[in-house]
């Protein structure tokens, strides 16, 4: 799976870059064919602005937005609502398969 990390107005640090990636391995436990995530992480006046995209076999990509003052915390409440989608999505997969 290859993880890459963007910058917009903003240099991406060894130790950002380092987290990002930490977070992004929990994402293959809830679906299991993720083939790449980018995420793009903005500076704006008022904090930063993450972004995930998950490209994943036979589907569209997931993409997640959220906006933080806190780098950190928008990285972690990005990651959260991307393992949702993920996890919506790999029930749904299941459901539709099995007929429930």
């Amino acid at each position: 799976m290859q993880i890459n990390v963007k910058g917009k107005h903003l240099e991406i640090t060894e130790a950002i870059d380092a987290y990002v990636r930490k977070k992004c391995e929990r994402l293959t436990r809830y679906f299991d064919k993720v083939q790449s995530i980018d995420c793009v992480i903005e500076k704006e006046p008022n904090g930063y602005h993450v972004e995930f995209i998950v490209d994943v076999e036979h589907h569209d990509d997931f993409i997640v937005n959220y906006r933080d003052a806190d780098l950190y915390a928008a990285i972690d409440l990005a990651v959260d609502r991307e393992a949702r989608v993920l996890s919506d999505h790999k029930q749904r997969t299941r459901d539709h398969k099995h007929g429930n």
